[in-house]
């Protein structure tokens, strides 16, 4: 059972904003973001806390022996409770996003073999990941997707950005994507581009 923090939506909902935080941190590091992302409100929020415990602390979606390859166990498990949870969600249309590792399982999550599909998928500093037992389903109709990372991120590098998108794309994917000359963060340029491209997805 996930731990989640939500803000509701005032008045009548248009779905739902679920966003993933990175590693090692908690259900509160992004959920700040639902209302610089959705300021009208009109999206249900939620941040869930990763239900893993590693170090140096804080919570995680999965074990990283190296960028780009999570290690399979702790994977899945994560995979299989983030799903179990999505799918008892009342919210027929839900965006997924995230930052890092949040972002991974957005992907992950939201492009999975067998699982619905998001009205839209939200990733920043991340990775399509390449994990045993589990490949992307780049079949059509595939969800919009706004992909972010910064030029000079020491953490996840600018390639495996320009990889996801490389491979959205090439499956007719509609991408928003941008780079920014920042770290391993946000941009808070680009979070405004999102928050203005969502309507229009969603």
């Amino acid at each position: 059972m996930l731990s989640v923090r939500e803000r509701p939506a005032e008045g009548g909902t248009a779905g739902a904003l679920v966003l993933f935080h990175g590693r090692g941190a908690d259900e509160n590091d992004l959920f700040p973001l639902l209302d610089v992302l959705d300021p009208e409100r009109r999206l249900h929020g939620y941040c869930p806390r990763g239900p893993l415990s590693l170090p140096p602390g804080g919570a995680h979606w999965y074990v990283v022996p190296r960028v780009g390859f999570p290690d399979p166990e702790s994977f899945w498990f994560s995979y299989r409770a983030v799903s179990e949870w999505l799918d008892a969600l009342p919210d027929e249309r839900i965006v997924l996003g995230g930052f890092s590792q949040g972002c991974v399982m957005s992907l992950a999550v939201g492009l999975g073999a067998g699982r619905p599909r998001p009205a839209a998928i939200v990733g920043f500093s991340g990775f399509i990941p390449t994990v045993e037992g589990w490949t992307p389903d780049l079949s059509s109709p595939l969800p919009p997707v706004a992909l972010g990372h910064g030029t000079y991120d020491p953490v996840i590098p600018v390639e495996f950005g320009r990889a996801a998108r490389d491979q959205l794309v090439a499956a007719g994917a509609e991408v928003l994507y941008r780079e920014y000359p920042l770290p391993h963060t946000l941009d808070p340029a680009f979070l405004v581009a999102v928050r203005d491209w969502l309507p229009s997805v969603v």
